[in-house]
């Protein structure tokens, strides 16, 4: 794997849609502590690739990467919670769900790829 700074990951650019998707959907819920707590999450995950990205080692990087990819599946879980307790759409969070798990996919992905490079 081979870039020149985070902003050339596609799984970063991909989470950053999450993030703002996912202000889009719940900005109206008056479910504040889910409210806080998804957009917290969401927001972790493209600022844990580029904080891992910007570290200088591959091994702090693979770290951040099992982050971002934990905050991912808060993001998801989250997502779950908010459907079953009707504060979102259920089609439009199916769809973030759907984006959740590409995203967890490619970071494990990258995580394989620099842990082949590196162990």
């Amino acid at each position: 794997m081979s870039y020149r700074s985070f902003e050339d990951l596609d799984v970063w650019k991909e989470s950053c849609r999450l993030a703002v998707s996912i202000h889009e959907l719940f900005k109206e819920s008056r479910d504040y502590a889910m409210r806080d707590q998804i957009s917290r999450s969401s927001i972790s995950v493209p600022s844990n690739i580029a904080e891992g990205c910007e570290r200088g080692s591959e091994k702090d990087t693979i770290r951040f990467l099992h982050i971002a990819k934990g905050s991912c599946a808060e993001v998801r879980t989250q997502l779950y919670l908010s459907i079953k307790m009707k504060i979102v759409d259920h089609e439009a969070a199916t769809v973030l769900l759907d984006d959740t798990k590409k995203i967890s996919s490619k970071l494990q992905n990258l995580i394989k790829s620099l842990s082949d490079r590196i162990f």
